[in-house]
């Protein structure tokens, strides 16, 4: 009697991607390093991937986004439309809301500095998000 043929071999299996982590928060020494000053107001902030000369930075609290930051050569300002204002060596896109008025949009445009933009704009537009997020957006200031 012929030996029985060998079991065949289970086929090889694919491996299974890890899942992309997600972006960690800024510890105090990173947060001191970056090119502008910030009050987070107990939000966090965190660095997304960006451009070989630009870093875009997301500050949150929990899963929701407050603002974002851009920091490079040319930022896409502005994102918003509304008033402009020049106070405090930024520009500022002022919008109103009913009787209320809000600044939602900084830019920083620097000749004589590395990074030359920094670029800040709110993304949470309601509630008690929006208003923080608004007063963090009012802290930035170039190092």
């Amino acid at each position: 009697m012929a030996p029985a043929p060998a079991p065949a071999a289970a086929p090889a299996q694919a491996p299974v991607a890890a899942p992309a982590s997600a972006p960690r928060p800024l510890n105090a020494a990173a947060i001191a390093a970056l090119p502008f000053r910030i009050d987070l107001k107990g939000a966090q902030i965190v660095e997304r991937p960006a451009g070989p000369t630009a870093k875009v930075y997301s500050v949150r609290r929990g899963d929701t986004p407050l603002l974002m930051i851009y920091t490079g050569p040319q930022s896409d300002y502005p994102i918003y439309g509304g008033d402009q204002a020049e106070v405090a060596g930024r520009t500022s896109i002022i919008v109103t809301e009913g009787m209320r008025r809000r600044a939602v949009e900084h830019l920083f445009r620097r000749e004589d500095a590395q990074p030359a933009d920094i670029h800040v704009w709110v993304m949470a537009m309601d509630g008690a998000d929006g208003d923080l997020a608004e007063q963090i957006g009012q802290t930035v200031d170039p190092r």
